[in-house]
């Protein structure tokens, strides 16, 4: 992945706009580490191979970004995105890496469901 360049993000968000995605949307905060310090919060969300359609995208921030998906009846909404990549397989792969370089959001979009 490299980090995201916002003029060709912005432009393959516009291309998968309006079909229907699976979409992968995954958030940690490290979610392992309670079991090192017990007083530690851990928080995450998971959704994996829900099918989508959005009719405009948009990437927002001076990064980490954000990017919304505006749908018919709401909204899907990742931020603290860093890298970014259309993959070999045509999805769209967005993932927000932390300070220390482990993975704390994921958002991609793809035309076939995840395997």
């Amino acid at each position: 992945m490299e980090p995201i360049r916002t003029h060709e993000a912005q432009k393959w968000l516009n291309e998968f706009a309006n079909q229907p995605l699976y979409i992968h949307l995954e958030t940690t905060n490290g979610a392992y580490a309670s079991h090192v310090n017990e007083s530690f919060f851990s928080a995450g969300a998971y959704i994996r191979n829900a099918q989508i359609s959005y009719e405009h995208g948009k990437i927002a921030g001076d990064g980490p970004y954000r990017i919304g998906l505006k749908m018919k009846i709401g909204w899907v909404y990742a931020e603290g995105l860093t890298h970014f990549e259309k993959d070999e397989f045509g999805r769209l792969l967005f993932a927000g890496h932390g300070y220390d370089g482990k993975l704390a959001v994921a958002l991609e979009l793809s035309k076939t469901p995840f395997e």
